[in-house]
């Protein structure tokens, strides 16, 4: 038997990430990596820990076998209890059957059993795919201050990107009255950040509706959210001020990665009053050799820089050697980059070979992102056009 809890997470991080090409052909879009040592996972698991919340179901689907590894048992969030604590949940075969997650709302239905065994009054559901820093425990409080049926967290965006969004019309008090789906022409600013607080007996009546209806997409956003306006349930938006990144482009992922450069750099992530947790493996320390030259660039652990860098972002055990020049790029653990090298504007997934005098991303820019994907090796003098996509050993996507 289960202690009660007040309020269940719910996270999202089953999707396949197709935007991001390269990088997640292997690898669940949450397990991406970010920041040289992060994970993109690590924020709202991290968020979680320090709003107080300490159950949470990670669902996931695609590629999970290194997302399943690397929460494990949620020890480096805090999140290993005896009650509650972290739990990853695939889909399963059922007693009524069962099949893949179909939409987010079907995700969160299959796993109502799981909800249920800690009796909550709330629902805090979130994504896998976004870098921010949030506290949670105050969107709760302002659903229950409201006592709300539903509180969708919501981020002012330009009124020119507005249309890109899910947007939230509202009254004075906040009370959602309007949704539209990614509008032509937007009458709000308000965008929904796809963080979710439901009252749990609410939610369970909608997702059972929504399971049993054969025309629904089985989604939060498409169904579930314009079903509960349509019923003029209490719905309101949570206004959230902040750093908030939705990485699921290559750009926006080179982009927050670029943030976290310079004097002042866009996300802290080293704030003691938030820490953003990561498992973190042992690794040797930095090395800068002589002659190398570093402007602007974070680097992680066992790194070894004998040429250039200049802003970008490095992670674990990359080596940089003498004659190489690696510029306003994104590299990830375990790259080497070979004397006379050049990666400009790119992104370097886990593993990858540059060869000597290889170029990559030449005359690239940040709307011309080059993506070299996980383990891959470039032979010595081979040339990648900027923009491109490389998945495969001596092919381009």
């Amino acid at each position: 038997m289960f202690k009660k809890k007040e309020c269940v997470v719910m996270l999202l991080a089953g999707g396949q990430g197709s935007r991001l090409y390269a990088l997640t052909k292997k690898t669940a879009k949450p397990s991406v990596s970010y920041g040289g040592k992060y994970r993109i996972i690590d924020f709202p698991l991290s968020n979680c820990t320090n709003s107080g919340l300490d159950t949470v179901g990670v669902l996931t689907q695609y590629q999970p076998l290194y997302l399943n590894d690397y929460v494990g048992n949620g020890l480096p969030w805090d999140l290993d209890r005896t009650f509650g604590g972290v739990k990853i949940l695939p889909p399963y075969q059922g007693q009524n059957g069962s099949d893949w997650y179909k939409g987010t709302a079907n995700a969160i239905w299959q796993n109502m059993e799981f909800i249920n065994q800690y009796d909550p009054d709330l629902v805090l559901i979130l994504s896998g795919d976004h870098i921010y820093k949030m506290d949670y425990a105050k969107m709760i409080d302002f659903h229950k201050k409201h006592n709300a049926d539903c509180t969708i967290a919501v981020i002012d965006v330009p009124i020119e990107e507005a249309s890109r969004f899910g947007i939230m019309s509202v009254n004075e008090d906040g009370s959602i009255y309007k949704f539209s789906e990614k509008p032509k022409n937007p009458d709000s600013t308000k965008a929904s950040m796809g963080i979710y607080v439901f009252n749990k007996k609410k939610l369970e009546e909608y997702l059972r509706a929504d399971s049993i209806d054969p025309d629904s997409s089985n989604d939060f956003g498409k169904n579930i959210i314009p079903t509960m306006l349509g019923a003029k349930e209490k719905m309101f938006a949570y206004p959230f001020e902040g750093y908030w990144k939705d990485v699921g482009t290559i750009n926006s992922l080179w982009e927050a990665n670029m943030d976290l450069l310079g004097e002042k750099p866009e996300l802290v992530l080293d704030d003691e009053t938030w820490r953003i947790y990561s498992r973190q493996y042992a690794s040797a320390p930095q090395f800068i050799g002589k002659g190398a030259t570093v402007v602007n660039a974070t680097m992680t652990a066992g790194c070894e820089i004998y040429g250039k860098v200049e802003n970008s972002v490095l992670g674990q055990n990359v080596k940089v050697e003498a004659g190489a020049n690696v510029q306003n790029s994104v590299i990830m653990d375990n790259v080497t980059i070979k004397a006379g090298a050049n990666v400009i504007y790119s992104i370097l997934d886990a593993g990858v070979t540059v060869g000597c005098g290889a170029s990559v991303g030449k005359d690239g820019s940040p709307d011309k992102i080059t993506v070299i994907g996980a383990d891959i090796t470039l032979p010595d003098g081979a040339s990648v056009e900027a923009g491109s996509m490389v998945s495969e050993e001596g092919g381009e996507d």
